[in-house]
């Protein structure tokens, strides 16, 4: 980052807290929403709050006062669960927004600082480089070599170039500096900028619904259709046998209750909102919640080696002077020819530099050089980095016209345009091997000469003379050869994409762990393949060199075609295309530019790939979770749904063992175990060594599926068994629902606990640490002994108090037609 303020004062702190006052806040104010209005329109449209209302109708007419006031507090607990669930969701949520707000720089008081957009205001001086957004509407004072890309208002893709004395020197809001860099003091903010014209428009923009959503979805509208049906089909058998139209009208509402899986739906907001909000936590910012559950399926990470892999703190090493053959350690005394060649480097660099080996190269001259020149010099022209190859050129001139072309960029670039002779190109290439062999990212440099006034169109038209190579070393990131570790453990392939030359690439490579890095392949060589060949080369191929955004852009999407999923990591301009084509684009927090941040749908705060380990795992851990929530609600809604209908159909002895109020009870408890609690479920130990899942897998195999069916079975055998011998023992309805009742309870609490892993047993998962799984378990069977046992509850739910034998062959049916799962997982484990 430039600390140069180029001598420009900008506000002072009293005169931004009077702009703030008069204009506002940086930032679009769309039309407000009632969130409470929207809470109960939402409310309003819950089936199962509809049943109960109906229900709780239903029974004040029939003079059922008590049931009805039940069942409508009944209505406010399911909308405070709902409410608490959407307020968590919520508030993570809003913090994400608060912490991917986008930053700027501004100078104030003549420093330069980095502020949030929001906080921008009229009059401030807002700088502005190559890479960032523009923050508002302004006009240019200063500039270098600056040109922005106007696409998203104007739809001209090609950067217009502007400075202070342009016809029209403003710049606006949204848009993309290409190059350079600029001042621009501030004119508008806010709904007065030309973007905000446009983004009114956002405000009918309907998100679209991801696979998982879509699939849920699926799920609870056909058990929705399954609940109308057998509504109608027991409300028909009820009114058949007792010729009562209301009384049939209840029954047929509690199993429509107890078929009803509203609990899926919130579950998934809750799982993804909360998983994004921990995933902030670990330093990860999720831009697009959608990306939470795509984490856990990432099968090849795409990265960038300088900044990702290496710690992108470029130190100027060695130097190749081309004149004398020679090869100088950077921090050791040279010759004149070799200060020239790291002068000439400097002046092939920009002015204020930002790049970390243009910094190196400034620092190096500066320790170097008896007399600095460049107070005295000025650039007179520029042509930005470009060229395949890319390579870049600085014409800088002083005062009495001396004039200084100086080029820098690939090795391969600079000898195309030196016209050296086949032996001086290949003893060139020899340097640039043993340069590169170390692990040095090598640049060539070159000395320009052009005459007259004018510049040619393209700097590849100047005639070069070559003057040696400079390199730099990056060291790799300490944890790397850890975090690609971990990685491969996963069965998640890494492939490199880096712009730096194949040597170099390999021998970092070697160094930090890299597994099959032995082929590579450029960009311009990718590009030149057959169509039927690319996908074959780019499946085999980990490291690719010199590459660019289109070949960037060809793999990320030939792996997808391959049916891959991609996460792609970067943090320049040139990363865009590709980060936005990933399903997963990752930019990097502290050295991304705005435009690979805008593009990408996780952003690192730290740089740090070994967040992405953590990322993946948490995306596995939300995944495995939600699965283990749902199985038990489809586990727990088939007995509930059973015990209702089949004394019923069948015309057994006490053929309505559960009314509304039973049905609800359940309902409440299974709310929070499957949404709060399994949330909270730590990651099983061998979940980061799986390979892993297909994206487009269905969210439950047929195995998965069927597991959950033969649980909820078993679970309604036993507790029809329960109610069997309950009849059979001659005990009244009101003894017999209580033991009914207790059997199901105590299945619910085992199956809670069974279910936290699916392979290891229950002595390993009580082991887990989740703090709301005991306390919630504990109110729950409290809240059961509560309801059998005190006088008035019991009376109001129609319970017998059972004695202590009674209570415990409840409880001990239920816990095994639970239990039993266990030996299952014994078996599993052996195989």
């Amino acid at each position: 980052m430039t600390e140069n303020n180029f001598d420009i004062r900008g506000l002072s702190q009293a005169e931004v807290i009077a702009a703030r006052e008069r204009y506002g806040l940086n930032r679009f104010s769309v039309k407000k929403r009632s969130d409470f209005l929207t809470m109960l329109k939402d409310l309003a449209g819950e089936p199962m709050v509809i049943l109960l209302l109906v229900t709780a109708v239903i029974y004040l007419i029939r003079g059922q006062n008590g049931d009805a006031l039940f069942l409508a507090l009944a209505v406010f607990l399911v909308a405070g669960i709902s409410v608490f669930q959407n307020a968590r969701s919520k508030a993570a949520l809003d913090k994400l927004k608060d912490f991917t707000q986008p930053k700027c720089r501004v100078i104030r008081e003549g420093v330069v600082v980095d502020i949030n957009s929001d906080d921008l205001v009229v009059g401030d001086s807002l700088m502005v480089e190559e890479g960032m957004s523009v923050a508002a509407d302004g006009k240019i004072v200063r500039s270098n070599d600056f040109s922005v890309n106007e696409s998203v208002l104007t739809g001209e893709s090609l950067p217009v170039f502007k400075d202070p004395l342009s016809e029209n020197p403003a710049v606006f809001q949204g848009t993309t500096v290409a190059s350079g860099l600029a001042v621009v003091v501030v004119s508008a903010i806010g709904n007065q900028t030309r973007l905000a014209e446009i983004g009114r428009g956002l405000e009918a923009i309907v998100t679209e619904k991801t696979p998982l959503e879509l699939q849920i979805n699926k799920f609870v509208k056909k058990m929705v259709v399954a609940g109308v049906i057998v509504f109608v089909v027991v409300w028909g058998i009820n009114y058949f046998r007792f010729a009562d139209w209301l009384g049939s009208l209840t029954k047929a509402l509690t199993l429509a209750m107890s078929i009803l899986p509203e609990e899926i739906p919130v579950a998934f907001t809750t799982f993804m909102a909360l998983g994004a909000w921990r995933l902030m936590q670990l330093g990860v910012v999720v831009k697009q919640i959608k990306t939470v559950e795509t984490l856990g399926s990432a099968s090849v990470i795409c990265t960038d080696k300088t900044g990702t892999l290496t710690e992108n703190r470029m130190k100027l090493a060695r130097l190749y002077v081309f004149a004398s053959g020679q090869f100088f350690n950077a921090d050791q005394p040279v010759d004149e020819d070799a200060k020239q060649l790291v002068e000439l480097a400097m002046w092939a660099s920009e002015p204020i530099p930002f790049d970390p080996m243009e910094v190196a190269l400034h620092e190096t001259y500066k320790k170097s050089c008896s007399t600095d020149e460049r107070p005295r010099y000025h650039m007179v022209h520029e042509y930005p980095l470009g060229g395949k190859p890319p390579m870049m050129t600085h014409v800088f001139e002083n005062n009495s016209g001396s004039r200084i072309i100086a080029a820098k960029g690939a090795p391969e670039a600079l000898q195309a345009v030196s016209g050296l002779s086949v032996e001086d190109s290949k003893i060139v290439e020899s340097a640039v091997r043993e340069l590169s062999a170390e692990g040095f990212r090598v640049l060539g440099v070159g000395k320009g000469l052009v005459e007259g006034d004018g510049f040619p169109a393209t700097q590849q038209e100047i005639r070069f003379s070559f003057a040696g190579l400079v390199a730099f070393y990056d060291p790799p990131k300490k944890n790397i050869r850890q975090v690609l570790e971990a990685f491969y453990n996963a069965g998640i392939k890494v492939k490199i994409l880096t712009g730096d030359n194949p040597f170099t690439t390999r021998a970092i490579a070697k160094e930090i762990g890299f597994r099959n890095g032995d082929e590579t392949l450029s960009g311009d060589e990718l590009l030149s393949l057959p169509g039927n060949e690319i996908r074959e080369k780019v499946e085999r191929v980990n490291i690719f060199s010199r590459m660019f955004p289109d070949a960037k852009l060809k793999i990320v999407n030939s792996l997808k075609a391959a049916g891959e999923i991609v996460a792609m990591t970067g943090d320049g301009v040139n990363d865009g295309p590709a980060l936005k084509a990933a399903h997963i684009g990752i930019a990097m927090g502290a050295n991304g530019t705005e435009i690979a941040k805008d593009a990408a749908s996780l952003v690192l705060v730290e740089d740090d790939l070994s967040k992405m380990v953590d990322a993946i795992a948490v995306g596995r851990r939300i995944y495995t979770n939600l699965k283990k929530a749902i199985q038990y609600i489809i586990s727990i809604h088939i007995p509930i749904i059973l015990t209702v209908f089949i004394p019923l159909a069948l015309g057994w002895v006490y053929p309505n063992i559960f009314s509304p109020v039973h049905i609800i009870f359940l309902e409440l408890i299974m709310g929070p175990t499957c949404s709060v609690v399994y949330e909270n479920e730590p990651i099983e130990k061998n979940t980061m060594l799986r390979p892993p899942r297909p994206l487009a897998a269905t969210f439950f195999n047929w195995s998965e599926l069927m597991t959950s069916i033969i649980q909820g079975l078993v679970i309604t055998a036993g507790t029809l068994l329960i109610y069997q011998y309950a009849v059979n023992k001659g005990f009244n309805e009101q003894l017999t629902r209580a033991m009914v009742f207790s059997c199901l309870l105590s299945a619910n609490i085992m199956l809670t606990l069974v279910n936290r892993s699916f392979y290891y047993s229950l002595w390993v998962t009580l082991k887990y640490k989740n703090r709301l799984m005991f306390p919630m378990l504990a109110f729950t069977l409290l809240l059961g002994l509560a309801l059998l046992y005190i006088g008035p509850l019991a009376k109001f739910f129609e319970f017998e108090s059972p004695t202590a034998s009674q209570i415990m062959i409840s409880v001990g049916a239920g816990a095994l037609s639970a239990g039993w799962f266990e030996a299952f997982k014994w078996v599993k484990r052996k195989k």
